[in-house]
């Protein structure tokens, strides 16, 4: 052994040294060493066969291993970089050439393909025993097929008599169609095990191996897949029953897209028959290339449905959602054209892997699932949104705040639910080209573990976004429709009721929950595809700092509003007055209030400005009405009526529960020369003073009319003396009128009246 080892480390260092006496003059102090031991050195200038011999020979082994270790590892490394990589222009060439060669490969031996497949029926027929013998193999197969279908037959029957599956005509609710659909559809799944059980028990039985080599793909491809297929096409489409029909297409169309479903599935499962059928039978696919002629066809097939019936597909793909998005309306425009390019691009995968030697992938049929699944993806997307429809509680209260609340809680749902079905179709077509992605996660190796973890991150953090997002939004519009004001009570001058302490939290909450999600999952997601988050989260740290020295104003507005918020100085919704600023509070963020004033204007505060707020709307109200009557008026008497009023109000469903006191007299509060001014008052329900008001005027308007009180108005008395009386009365006239003239034109050169405020 040692001196196998040596002969070979001899043959390595004399490489070493001619190698190394070839670049003497560019290198001359160069020596050899070995990296486990101390090993002799030598000049390159010596490194002759006997000097190398010699020094091989003053070596151990342990330095002979290191120096052979050293030398492979050398020529490993030199014959790796000495390939030249392959460049962008020639991976194009080689994939053009791996998609055309079967193209033309099965254009050339077009001549070859009716005699072949001829030879192929041939061999089949010699194998049986001639004629006489497939005869007997055919009615052996019908015989099979005959019985197992009256098997089938008779035990669907019995279900239908045990379990009464019809439904009745008419219009049905979404979980009775449902119902009546899913017992159907394990009825005829149930029926086709009975008939697979009946098969290939008889096929044991009448049959002989060679015999089952031929009828059990025959009966499966041809027979068995096709009425899967009509199943599956029965529960979706319901051709024959339009009100139980789950997607939202004509009857037409229902029925000719059901029938060419099946179509499709039998040609497809032709494809691969034939092509083992002809291999069996001694026709390579290669001699002929049938199965890529019939399997281009399905191809073919597919194009021809969708572009015949893309009518018909846009009406499934748009749905009968009246809540539909402009994503939604694209989605069904384009949907046939989408399946026309999935079945092109196919046909070109499909193609271009027979090019690069890869049959074994298709044999198995991955390229169909892919395909299928593609093109049941939009399908699947109108089901999301149809079971939303029906799944999501109806909207709770009335106006923009709920409507908008409902709309955000179906489109999360919908959200979240495209995304766990894109992640199912994804682990399905990967698992029909057996991509197993558990041993992908625990291989955790290469740029496929990079690619996959970094799309699993963005999935889960998409994920708890939408959770978090509708939690919130569903939180928020509870609080808003458990407040029960009208629009009327929105549009109030001024002090109307606020939303709650929740609902003026959330928004804030939401925007801070979104930002920290995204924050969070994208470090995440960035880590997983190999880049060190480390210098982000320090130029983050950075960044902070740099802000908060240098925009002190904001943060102190932050904080500021932080401190509001905890105080529960405001809410959205309530009328507040900072710093002689009055109006709504309209909408807050992190820095700053925008305030709604009752004659429109929206003033925008930062919270480090405010040094003083002032709430018009917490707890309750008292509101102060006065009433001028004429001097003659006994007060007992409008005491009575308005505490009548307050009485009978209080009474009312429309108002007793917005009173906190009753209304009432506060008896005489001035005497002017008008009249008596009287006042009452009632406490209420911040935002149901105003309507309380309305009510409250009218009432004592009608009270005060039953009763002979009139409302007290400025007018101008005339005295006469009593000299006067005896004067005629067109003379008395004269004299009034004179008088009220004059006294009109002292009250008009008396000062303007200071202007009221909003209390009046």
């Amino acid at each position: 052994m040692r001196q196998l080892i040596l002969s070979i480390a001899s043959v390595l260092l004399l490489s070493i040294g001619l190698s190394a006496v070839a670049q003497a003059q560019t290198l001359p102090t160069t020596t050899i060493s070995s990296t486990s031991a101390e090993a002799p050195e030598i000049d390159p200038s010596e490194m002759s066969p006997e000097a190398i011999t010699s020094m091989v020979a003053r070596m151990s082994d342990d330095q002979v291993r290191a120096v052979l270790l050293d030398r492979l590892d050398a020529v490993a490394t030199g014959s790796t970089s000495g390939e030249a990589p392959q460049s962008l222009i020639d991976r194009g060439a080689a994939l053009w050439a791996a998609f055309s060669t079967p193209l033309l490969d099965a254009l050339r031996k077009l001549p070859v393909l009716v005699p072949s497949q001829f030879q192929a029926f041939s061999n089949f027929t010699a194998s049986y025993g001639g004629v006489g013998g497939v005869m007997g193999l055919f009615g052996l197969v019908a015989l099979i097929l005959t019985v197992a279908l009256a098997v089938e037959y008779g035990v669907r029957t019995w279900l239908i008599k045990i379990r009464n599956p019809e439904a009745t005509q008419g219009e049905a609710t979404l979980r009775g169609s449902l119902t009546f659909l899913f017992k159907r559809f394990l009825r005829e799944i149930f029926g086709l095990v009975i008939f697979y059980i009946t098969v290939r028990i008889m096929g044991r039985t009448l049959l002989d191996p060679q015999q089952v080599t031929f009828v059990a793909p025959f009966i499966g491809y041809m027979i068995w897949m096709p009425r899967i297929a009509a199943a599956f096409s029965r529960f979706l489409m319901a051709p024959n029953r339009p009100d139980l029909r789950l997607v939202h297409i004509s009857d037409r169309w229902a029925r000719f897209i059901h029938r060419h479903i099946i179509g499709v599935v039998i040609l497809g499962g032709a494809t691969i028959f034939v092509v083992d059928f002809n291999a069996t039978n001694g026709v390579p696919p290669v001699t002929t290339r049938i199965g890529f002629w019939i399997d281009s066809m399905v191809y073919l097939y597919i194009a021809f449905i969708a572009w015949t019936a893309r009518e018909g597909l846009s009406e499934m793909m748009r749905g009968d959602d009246p809540d539909r998005t402009e994503f939604d309306e694209a989605l069904a425009r384009i949907y046939p054209y989408y399946a026309l390019a999935v079945a092109g691009l196919t046909w070109v995968l499909v193609s271009t892997l027979i090019g690069l030697q890869q049959v074994k992938l298709l044999l198995g049929g991955a390229h169909y699932t892919t395909m299928f699944w593609l093109l049941m993806v939009p399908v699947i997307d109108t089901g999301i949104r149809g079971l939303v429809r029906h799944l999501v509680p109806p909207m709770q209260g009335e106006g923009a705040t709920a409507e908008e609340a409902y709309m955000a809680t179906k489109r999360s749902y919908v959200r979240i639910g495209r995304v766990v079905a894109v992640g199912a179709v994804l682990a399905l077509i990967t698992s029909a080209w057996n991509v197993s992605l558990l041993s992908l996660l625990q291989d955790r190796a290469g740029i496929a573990d990079n690619l996959f973890s970094f799309a699993m991150t963005v999935i889960v953090g998409y994920v708890v976004y939408e959770g978090v997002s509708l939690y919130i939004n569903r939180r928020l519009a509870a609080e808003m429709t458990a407040l029960g004001m009208s629009q009327e009570d929105a549009d109030n001058e001024m002090g109307g009721g606020g939303a709650t302490r929740l609902s003026t939290v959330l928004p804030l909450l939401l925007v801070t929950a979104q930002g920290v999600i995204i924050v969070i999952f994208g470090l995440l997601s960035i880590g997983n595809l190999g880049i060190d988050i480390t210098p982000l989260l320090a130029g983050a740290g950075i960044a902070g700092l740099a802000i908060g020295f240098g925009a002190q104003k904001l943060v102190t507005d932050v904080v500021s509003g932080v401190f509001f918020l905890v105080d529960d100085a405001f809410r959205v919704g309530e009328y507040v007055e900072i710093d002689g600023t009055m109006g709504a509070v309209e909408k807050i963020s992190i820095r700053s209030m925008q305030l709604r004033h009752h004659l429109g204007p929206v003033h925008t505060i930062p919270y480090g400005e405010i040094p003083k707020l002032t709430n018009y709307s917490r707890d309750w109200v008292i509101m102060k009405l006065k009433f001028t009557v004429p001097f003659d008026t006994d007060p007992n008497k409008v005491k009575k009526i308005f505490k009548k009023i307050g009485q009978e109000m209080l009474t009312e469903e429309l108002y007793k529960d917005d009173f906190l006191q009753p209304f009432k007299s506060q008896g005489v509060l001035d005497i002017d020369d008008v009249g008596m001014i009287i006042r009452g008052k009632f406490m209420a329900k911040p935002g149901k003073q105003f309507m309380i008001r309305k009510e409250i005027y009218n009432r004592v308007k009608s009270a005060f009319a039953e009763n002979g009180i009139d409302f007290a108005r400025r007018e101008v008395r005339v005295a006469l003396p009593e000299a006067a009386k005896e004067l005629p009365a067109a003379e008395q006239a004269a004299l009034t009128a004179a008088g009220a003239a004059a006294a009109q034109q002292q009250e008009q050169q008396a000062p303007a009246a200071a202007p009221k405020g909003p209390d009046g």
